[in-house]
């Protein structure tokens, strides 16, 4: 029987439209887009998704409201035993090695785990961070943990991208976490991270995406350098999303756009997506058949079928390739999107 996968993305609002939300589940085999909300909160501002590598019928959301499971594709979720006065869910990471064991990142800053497959949680360690003194003005963002990362090669070395605040790490597998990014700026953007991944080909070397721009540490992150891209507008691109092809390490793709506090005012929205076959060395714009008139906002790969690459735009189109990336289609999510409620996450399997 032909593999038949499914694209979720969660939606969110912004300022005055923190009210709505929503999760669509499309199935590529009908063209059919649905809403699967049954089960969580009302107008779920969904930041976080994870679908299982294994079982692609099960997922986790990240709400407003906490931590939701469903094992039927969305059809049903169920809340998940996490503290009610945790914050916003706002990543979701599984351990490379063991996807029993789940990671979830909160706005304020908070890290937790679960090694029961999300029946029980504990609170991870984040005492000793210390964020850059220039990103403590930037009220009333809370420090929250926007992606996470494992070393595949060593799953011990974890990484936690914050929104205006830096990068963790953690040598203990999450366990206890520190400051990575530190010192005299003169500007945060660099500092505005949206995504952070390890590729199993470079153990140690550690890739992080910004506001403005996209850098590379080496050495477990203790030195970095700028990892020059294809500039969207002068002086850089919004980078959004960052992912490691999961059956080649050799390959990461990158979502950027024009636009966003990084961009000088007046700068045209658009989309874009770049690829790297060589570990980030290099980068090209691929070819997705036009310019999204919305800053790109995710990346997914289907794990039980690779050569299926998509990515999406924060204002609902959705793009599709079957050939890893040589000729793609589009849908588009049936909501009425705005520059406040667009996609945050997205995933497929």
């Amino acid at each position: 029987m032909a593999h038949d996968t499914h694209i979720y993305v969660g939606l969110g609002g912004e300022g005055q439209f923190m009210a709505e939300g929503g999760l669509y589940r499309y199935t590529e085999r009908t063209g059919a887009w649905d809403s699967i909300t049954n089960g969580l909160p009302a107008t779920p501002q969904v930041r976080a998704l994870l679908i299982h590598p294994e079982h692609p019928e099960v997922l986790y959301a990240g709400t407003q409201s906490g931590l939701y499971r469903t094992e039927d594709r969305g059809a049903h979720w169920h809340a998940l035993n996490t503290p009610a006065d945790a914050g916003e869910v706002w990543s979701l990471a599984f351990h490379p090695q063991h996807p029993e064991v789940v990671y979830a990142g909160y706005e304020p800053c908070a890290i937790y785990r679960s090694e029961d497959n999300g029946a029980h949680w504990h609170k991870t360690n984040t005492e000793q961070v210390v964020f850059p003194h220039i990103t403590t003005y930037m009220h009333p963002v809370c420090k929250r943990v926007i992606g996470m990362a494992s070393d595949p090669s060593n799953p011990s070395d974890m990484y936690a991208a914050i929104e205006v605040g830096g990068l963790l790490g953690s040598r203990d597998g999450g366990e206890t976490w520190m400051s990575l990014l530190d010192g005299p700026y003169v500007r945060n953007n660099t500092l505005d991270l949206h995504g952070v991944q390890v590729s199993a080909a470079a153990p140690g070397t550690v890739h992080i995406v910004t506001q403005v721009a996209m850098f590379r540490g080496r050495n477990y992150g203790r030195r970095w350098e700028h990892i020059e891209v294809e500039e969207m507008f002068p002086g850089g691109s919004y980078c959004r999303d960052i992912l490691v092809a999961p059956h080649d390490p050799h390959t990461i793709y990158m979502a950027a756009g024009a636009g966003g506090g990084g961009a000088p005012a007046g700068t045209i929205e658009a989309g874009a997506l770049f690829r790297s076959r060589d570990i980030g060395e290099t980068w090209e714009r691929v070819d997705i058949g036009e310019v999204p008139p919305s800053r790109m906002a995710q990346i997914a790969i289907d794990h039980n079928a690779p050569e299926r690459v998509y990515c999406c735009a924060q204002r609902g189109q959705v793009y599709m390739s079957h050939d890893t990336g040589q000729t793609w289609s589009k849908t588009q999510v049936p909501v009425e999107m705005s520059r406040s409620l667009h996609i945050y996450p997205m995933v497929c399997g």
